[in-house]
């Protein structure tokens, strides 16, 4: 059975780089979010942009919130639920679960308003297991050797409010989530979560 599986986690976490390994160990169907389709695409442009000039557009918490559940609405019917009809596995670089941690948490828009929100775009398709990275602020801020966008930019607090929601729903559902210490070299953090994921891949 083609299984969903979930890369989540904050930023310089290494999430890109093992849902990639990941991906290509079990050739499965590698996607993001936001940005997996093209309106994905142009919506990321939107709600990543640093411009604050005079063309920049701003953008509040709620039309945030509203533009990363169209992301993932669109994600689903064109990329998520056609890959698992066709019987191929998929692993995701965030999923609505960042939306509930960034704008949820971070944003203070509330962890279970931003969950409604996100369960009715998706119509319910949720991963069948979250893979949570975790990595100490040191490590996160020496892998990001670029410059930052729009959300990357919020602070200190925000990014802790993001911690602590990623926190709070790995402990509330430890039967889809599982934690794997993210500070370690590329391919001993891909051991442990090859390791991780085993019990779903199995069925």
């Amino acid at each position: 059975m083609a299984v969903y599986i979930a890369f989540e986690g904050g930023e310089g976490s290494g999430k890109s780089t093992q849902a990639r390994l990941l991906a290509e160990r079990l050739d499965a169907v590698l996607t993001r979010e936001p940005g997996g389709t093209p309106l994905g695409a142009r919506l990321r442009e939107l709600l990543l942009n640093t411009d604050d000039g005079p063309d920049g557009i701003a953008i509040g918490a709620r039309a945030e919130a509203l533009m990363m559940a169209a992301d993932r609405a669109q994600h689903i019917d064109e990329v998520i639920r056609p890959a698992l009809a066709a019987g191929r596995h998929v692993v995701s670089d965030r999923t609505a679960f960042s939306s509930m941690a960034y704008q949820g948490g971070g944003r203070d828009l509330g962890i279970e308003a931003i969950g409604r929100l996100s369960d009715w775009a998706i119509d319910r398709q949720w991963p069948d297991v979250v893979v949570f990275l975790k990595v100490t602020p040191v490590q996160a801020a020496a892998r990001i050797d670029r410059s930052l966008d729009r959300i990357e930019q919020a602070g200190h607090d925000f990014h802790q409010r993001v911690s602590a929601a990623f926190e709070e729903m790995a402990a509330a559902e430890p039967e889809r989530w599982v934690v794997v210490d993210g500070n370690g070299p590329v391919g001993e953090v891909a051991e442990a979560v090859w390791r991780s994921v085993q019990p779903w891949l199995a069925g």
